[in-house]
């Protein structure tokens, strides 16, 4: 019998103000289902309706024929249903192997079978073709392993629906390629896949259907055949948008000298024999998949790794950063892959976020008043879009993640740091936001700020970068400039 889902007329509301309008949701088996919309459109609400997780105010779920008006945790995952969330659900301190049996260790009487419980490790990451050791612990994996051990630990139960919700944002082009084929497996198996994302280009490559949400309702349900990414991003957005496209260069960077630049530099087993240059004026993309060496070689410029050769000059003098405050203080800017753990206070102000890296500056006799942040704040929300409720007071959990990235970006300028360096800056940012981060990094270029984008997202290369290097298995590949910078190029490249 094919699994099949139907959600009709979903309706929830949070603090009095309704998020999702009468949603009807279909997932049937051996079929994949997109499902997109910018951050706050309601996704997120209604897959957690689905899976249990909250209680819709109205509607109906109905499970291959017999209908639940609530659905409880237990009772979704007893009919099949498994999500995997975009912000990680896992046990940092316990093994690769723990974390894929949490829930269901496998044992005989109340005692626990470890052989049993790194057997099933080994078979799922086998199958998904990932070189990721079961006895390791999880804290200590990369921010795109830990994505995958999450993916296996849901893909080894019995799923009949599998809800994926960003489930490459961590991930290279191959480890992306690896779970496509897996999905694509499912499918043929008779699993219901609903696949959320806000990577266009995934969409065709994965989905059978598409289905839009924005402000909580339908505005697009088609056959992925019948429609294409233009009318993807008008209904997301609500209106006409073009796509970005090869930015173009603002003057000429190439004759000043470098803002920052690495020669000869290694770190370990990361990387060897980098060299690279950022100038005033110029966007940079260091593109890699996942254990390439990228992601190492920009946490150098920030204390966070150091070099055991070669060297790294920030404004033609060279550094040695022990701590992020020696980059700090160099005038060097730093945005995390994950901004939650490592750059952003999620439970502090707006504008307490904006003004921590310039509080020497706005104190007055060593105190920092809520009027000096919230000035700070107020200088960049304009000029970088920041979409909030205008009050500096505001909690930073409570933005989106492309807002919450552009209070980052206001921190380093508001502290009017001359070098940034970013890390998948728009891991986990919605299509519009997306273009405003892209358009702050060329107007901060233009403005004479070096801009490092350290990335995997080859669509994120070819739209914002003046020049790259790619690298692999810690060395740079090859350097692209202006025209050259292809995707078919940056994949041969970076071994893609």
């Amino acid at each position: 019998m094919t699994f099949e889902l139907k959600a009709r007329q979903i309706r929830k509301s949070f603090g009095g103000v309704e998020v999702l309008h009468g949603v009807d949701l279909d997932a049937v088996g051996g079929s994949v289902l997109a499902l997109l919309g910018e951050n706050g459109a309601g996704k997120s609400t209604l897959v957690k309706i689905i899976a249990g997780d909250y209680q819709a105010d109205a509607g109906e779920v109905v499970v291959d024929g017999t209908s639940y008006a609530v659905l409880t945790p237990r009772q979704a995952r007893d009919l099949g249903v498994a999500i995997i969330f975009q912000e990680f659900q896992d046990a940092s301190t316990l093994s690769v192997a723990e974390n894929i049996s949490l829930g269901r260790m496998p044992n005989r009487r109340g005692v626990v079978s470890w052989r049993a419980i790194n057997q099933r490790a080994k078979h799922i990451l086998d199958q998904l073709e990932v070189d990721i050791d079961p006895k390791a612990t999880v804290g200590s994996l990369r921010v795109g392993e830990r994505q995958i051990v999450e993916i296996a630990r849901s893909l080894s139960g019995s799923a009949r629906l599998l809800i994926l919700d960003e489930p490459t944002a961590a991930l290279s082009h191959h480890e992306a390629q690896v779970l496509f084929d897996f999905i694509s497996r499912l499918r043929s198996q008779g699993v219901a896949i609903i696949y959320i994302t806000h990577r266009l280009d995934e969409v065709t490559e994965v989905a059978d259907r598409v289905q839009v949400l924005r402000d909580g309702n339908t505005s697009l349900l088609k056959p992925v055949k019948e429609t294409d990414r233009r009318e993807m991003i008008e209904g997301m957005i609500g209106r006409r948008m073009a796509d970005v496209g090869r930015p173009i260069r603002q003057g000429s960077p190439t004759t000043a000298p470098p803002a920052i630049r690495w020669v000869g530099a290694s770190s370990g087993t990361a990387f060897q024999d980098v060299s690279l240059d950022v100038k005033p004026g110029e966007v940079v993309a260091l593109f890699g998949k996942l254990g390439s060496g990228a992601t190492d070689v920009g946490e150098t410029a920030f204390g966070i790794r150091a070099l055991d050769g070669g060297t790294l000059e920030v404004q033609g003098k060279v550094a040695h950063f022990k701590v992020p405050t020696d980059a700090i203080s160099h005038g060097v800017g730093f945005l995390p892959a994950d901004r939650k753990a490592g750059g952003a206070f999620m439970v502090r102000p707006i504008a307490e976020n904006v003004a921590v890296a310039n509080w020497p500056n706005l104190a007055r006799m060593g105190i920092i008043s809520d009027r000096a942040e919230a000035g700070a704040f107020a200088r960049w929300r304009d000029k970088l879009t920041i979409r909030s409720r205008n009050d500096p007071k505001q909690r930073m959990g409570t933005l989106s993640g492309g807002n919450q990235q552009k209070v980052l970006l206001a921190r380093w300028l508001e502290r009017d740091s001359n070098a940034l360096v970013l890390i998948e800056p728009t891991r986990g940012v919605d299509v519009g936001a997306r273009e405003d981060i892209y358009r702050s990094l060329r107007e901060l270029a233009s403005n004479g700020v070096a801009v490092l984008v350290v990335t995997s997202d080859y669509e994120e290369v070819v739209q914002v970068a003046d020049r790259t290097y790619v690298m692999s298995r810690g060395r740079i590949a090859v350097q692209l400039d202006g025209d050259e910078i292809t995707t078919s190029r940056l994949l041969a490249a970076a071994g893609g």
